[in-house]
């Protein structure tokens, strides 16, 4: 009896939230990391290797923070949560300043004790100082903790739910109708033009998208058009309202996620890794039968992301499978790359124009929202609860 009350009247181990200090803290957070790797063993899954450091997830927004969770008198880091603020459209060209929170971890043998909650208020205090109106997160839908921390703990709301389409990497090229059909590169100024223009009444549309289209990680910028169109790459103004868009076509830019981390497949059976290396092989000696391998999932590979997919017209369709098409090729000419990902809404007609595997996709990967609430709040202007201003969200490659 006496060793149950000393037990039950023994003070609770301090939890303290601080930021990350990259010489005192990123061997702990790497060892941390891998920590919750080990706890997800027992079925096949996908894990993610961050390149460089632990902060460079975020290191691509301007405004942004990582903190990290100590546990005990040993001040053990037991948990990590990433955040950035930036400014995107909510629709109608409206332009709306938000923070996005993504690498919630918390070590499996600390969770439970409200660490996971703790990170997440500190955020989003965070968030609050540096004028973000509103916080957003995404997780798989069937990701029921990281729900139910949010959801239920955060108060955040279901808001959106994107569909998640991968296609993988195979050993052949894929073949391009250059018939009928002109892929050209975009110089990043037209591109944002065309951007700005087709994504303002969008959701999540980023006001800085010329940092993106600039950026160092984003491979180009590419339309593709039929094959006696007129259109020009390089107009004499960078005026907006003079830009004269052809009737129909197609585009998209590629983002290389090589540089800032890799995934693996662990915990999948003897069978399945067989099966995976003969499609290459059989794909490896007869390309010309365009065989869909599958690429070596089981070693670190990188990922293509592909963003700012729109198309119009009647021939919209088609260009949109060459471009990714195209994407592919460039794929497969970069070693290492093992998938193709693009993020589109449920509701976005560009989505039947992307190449994917079914299997290898989500169909529901849940966004959740919650707005901070200022002094001269009007529940009537509330993002969280109004109808979707378009069928299309522009996902930012910075987040995935």
């Amino acid at each position: 009896m006496s060793q149950r009350v000393a037990a039950e009247t023994c003070p609770p181990k301090v939890v303290v939230v601080r930021e990350f200090d990259e010489g005192r803290d990123k061997a702990a957070v790497e060892e941390m990391e891998k920590r919750c790797e080990i706890g997800q063993r027992g079925k096949p899954s996908l894990v993610t290797d961050l390149m460089g450091d632990p902060i460079c997830r975020i290191r691509h927004f301007s405004t942004h923070v990582m903190l990290v969770a100590e546990y005990g008198e040993e001040r053990r880091v037991v948990g990590v949560v990433r955040g950035c603020v930036k400014t995107v459209t909510r629709g109608k060209s409206m332009y709306v300043k938000v923070a996005y929170i993504l690498g919630l971890r918390v070590c499996p043998a600390h969770r439970r004790l409200g660490i996971g909650t703790k990170l997440v208020q500190h955020l989003e205090k965070w968030c609050e100082r540096n004028g973000a109106e509103y916080a957003y997160m995404a997780t798989d839908c069937t990701n029921e903790p990281s729900i139910n921390l949010f959801t239920k703990k955060c108060s955040y709301a279901k808001f959106r739910t994107p569909t998640m389409l991968v296609q993988p990497v195979h050993a052949h090229y894929k073949p391009l109708p250059s018939s009928k059909t002109l892929i050209l590169p975009l110089p990043p100024q037209l591109a944002e033009l065309i951007y700005r223009r087709i994504f303002a009444n969008s959701e999540f549309f980023p006001k800085d998208i010329d940092q993106i289209l600039t950026n160092k990680l984003n491979l180009g910028t590419f339309i593709a058009l039929p094959k006696k169109s007129n259109f020009k790459c390089n107009p004499s103004n960078n005026n907006n309202n003079l830009l004269l868009l052809p009737p129909t076509f197609a585009i998209l830019s590629v983002w290389n996620t090589k540089d800032v981390f890799k995934l693996q497949l662990k915990g999948a059976s003897p069978l399945t890794y067989a099966w995976c290396a003969g499609t290459r092989a059989l794909d490896a000696y007869l390309p010309w039968l365009h065989f869909p391998s599958i690429p070596n999932v089981f070693k670190q590979f990188g990922v293509y992301f592909l963003h700012g997919l729109h198309m119009e017209g009647k021939h919209g369709l088609r260009l949109m499978k060459s471009l990714c098409a195209f994407a592919h090729n460039m794929a497969r000419d970069d070693a290492g790359c093992g998938a193709l990902v693009a993020e589109v809404a449920h509701r976005d007609p560009v989505r039947d124009g992307i190449p994917h595997w079914s299997k290898f996709s989500w169909a529901e990967d849940l966004w959740c929202i919650k707005k901070f609430t200022p002094a001269n709040h009007h529940p009537d202007d509330d993002w969280v609860t109004s109808r979707p201003a378009s069928p299309v969200i522009f996902v930012d490659p910075r987040d995935f």
